[in-house]
């Protein structure tokens, strides 16, 4: 790994001499040039004159600077040599604070920051310990190629890492664009997002994420390569036109337990989730349907028979109706298990449907 920077980490009269590495990279995909559509030919960006109507080389080319007036002054690269600048060579501490001090939004690169060459190994330790067990970051000021940027030194690992930041006054308010606060939020949207963020989050990793688009890119250019066509995967269809957001919260879920492998879609009810879970508690079969309304209309059949049979044994023919009674009774049975056999095939077939 290369050094983009050499310099010293000052606080108070400590120095310690380091070098900065690049600590990200940005993987843009392939590389284009401009062309012209019709023939192919290069686009060139020319640096041009425009008093001598001639191009001119980069070593001539300065800086200029337009006032008010229209007048326009000229700097060249030594005016910018000579200004004195503290945080030139160095990275200056200026204090150290508590870690989560500062908002995310102000970070913008970052830079291992590795020993300098024949520099000792104990200052840098002394440094990296003391932060760690104070749990502190250090602010601090650099400039690196031609600007000077407020930074803040943090440990990670065994090594000191440098982020160049934003100044406070270049972080833009963000009035007049929040949502109104009187938007009123019911419980059972909140246990529902809280669900599809659950879903969402199940055996996420982030290393498992990549960059689609450069796939594609890269895919198109071998299939031009070879005469072919590139195999692109249909887009996601878009949202219909729901403004129930209970309803696009149900759609999110169910989808995400289709893509998780859940099975069927989420329950709409309480009665489906008890459904659903004493069919896995059996074995993965659902319940049958018509089972418990047939034990319903035998219910009600022996309840209305059950006085019938009482009022028979309580009137004055009590033999005879007593028989009549028992005939009508054995007649029930004998009906009902006649019956029984032909709901079994309605059960299998309800298991193979589910």
């Amino acid at each position: 790994m290369q050094a983009s920077w050499s310099g010293s980490i000052v606080f108070g009269m400590v120095s310690v001499p380091v070098q900065l590495f690049k600590a990200t990279e940005t993987h843009a995909g392939p590389r284009f040039h401009q062309v012209h559509e019709k023939d192919g030919g290069r686009i060139r960006l020319k640096r041009f004159c425009e008093t001598e109507d001639k191009e001119v080389p980069y070593r001539e080319i300065a800086k200029g600077y337009e006032t008010e007036d229209d007048e326009q002054l000229i700097l060249t690269s030594k005016d910018f040599e000579a200004l004195p600048i503290p945080s030139k060579n160095i990275i200056d501490v200026q204090a150290f604070v508590d870690a989560g001090t500062f908002d995310p939004m102000q970070y913008e690169s970052a830079y291992y920051v590795g020993l300098g060459k024949r520099s000792p190994g104990k200052p840098y330790a002394l440094l990296r310990e003391a932060m760690r067990e104070d749990g502190k970051v250090a602010v601090a000021k650099v400039t690196l190629t031609s600007r000077e940027s407020l930074a803040v030194l943090r440990v990670v690992d065994d090594l000191l890492v440098l982020h160049t930041m934003l100044w406070p006054d270049e972080v833009r308010p963000a009035r007049g664009i929040e949502p109104p606060a009187d938007e009123k939020l019911h419980a059972n949207e909140l246990r529902m997002a809280q669900s599809l963020m659950q879903q969402m989050s199940e055996g996420f990793t982030v290393a498992d994420l990549r960059d689609e688009y450069r796939e594609a890119v890269e895919a198109l250019i071998e299939a031009k390569l070879t005469g072919g066509e590139a195999a692109m995967e249909p887009r996601p269809k878009p949202v219909s036109n729901v403004v129930d957001i209970t309803e696009l919260l149900q759609r999110s879920i169910d989808a995400q337990k289709a893509r998780h492998g859940g099975k069927g879609a989420a329950a709409k009810g309480g009665a489906d989730e008890e459904a659903e879970a004493e069919a896995e508690a059996a074995g993965g079969e659902e319940p049958a349907a018509a089972a418990p309304r047939t034990a319903s209309k035998k219910s009600a059949s022996a309840r209305k028979s059950a006085p019938a049979k009482k009022t028979a044994s309580s009137s004055s023919g009590a033999k005879k109706t007593a028989a009549s009674s028992r005939k009508t009774a054995a007649s029930t049975k004998k009906t009902a298990a006649k019956k029984t056999p032909a709901k079994a095939p309605a059960k299998k077939t309800t298991r193979k449907a589910g």
